[in-house]
């Protein structure tokens, strides 16, 4: 509420940005019409997640610029979680505990993409973590699983040599979903 009276601070602006393309890509129909990713609550929560990493993993060790910008995105997102959640009928009592054990699911997905990534392009660990978590409610055929396991490495890439300073700018652009 104070926020609102006296402005919002650089952070927040930036986060909410890198949030809102967070949003955009993840919402993409194609992950969910081609790619195989459940359009379903968990489905999206996880292409959220997927993509929240990646421009996390950016900002990760970049200086304090950049762990503001990180800290106001995840802001963004518990803003984003809190009013989803109350237009679902949560009541106002559970919605503290939802979120919580919503977030702790994000650091555990974090990790789990961090170790796939840090593996050789070869290695399962990525494949593993996206068939347990982004995949998780359904079967994919493998080529679906390695595809994304390519788009995630590629944008990770790509996202490694974007400067810094335009994530700082709430700049981020991703590459499209990958083809069937």
């Amino acid at each position: 509420m104070l926020r609102g009276l006296f402005g919002s601070r650089p952070a927040d602006r930036v986060g909410g940005s890198l949030f809102a393309a967070v949003l955009r890509q993840a919402r993409r129909p194609e992950f969910y019409e081609h790619g195989g990713v459940p359009d379903t609550l968990d489905g999206r929560f996880d292409m959220i997640a997927l993509h929240l990493f990646l421009v996390m993993r950016h900002l990760k060790g970049r200086g304090e610029a950049a762990e503001a910008a990180a800290r106001g995105l995840v802001d963004a997102l518990f803003a984003d979680l809190d009013a989803s959640l109350r237009e679902l009928g949560v009541g106002d009592l559970a919605v503290g505990k939802r979120i919580r054990a919503m977030m702790d699911g994000l650091y555990g997905r974090f990790d789990a993409y961090d170790a796939g990534l840090a593996e050789a392009e070869g290695g399962r660990k990525l494949r593993v973590a996206l068939d347990n978590n982004l995949f998780g409610t359904v079967h994919v055929p493998p080529e679906a699983l390695e595809r994304m396991a390519a788009y995630v490495r590629r944008e990770a890439d790509a996202l490694a040599r974007m400067p810094v300073e335009a994530l700082l700018a709430g700049d981020v652009r991703f590459g499209p979903p990958p083809a069937p």
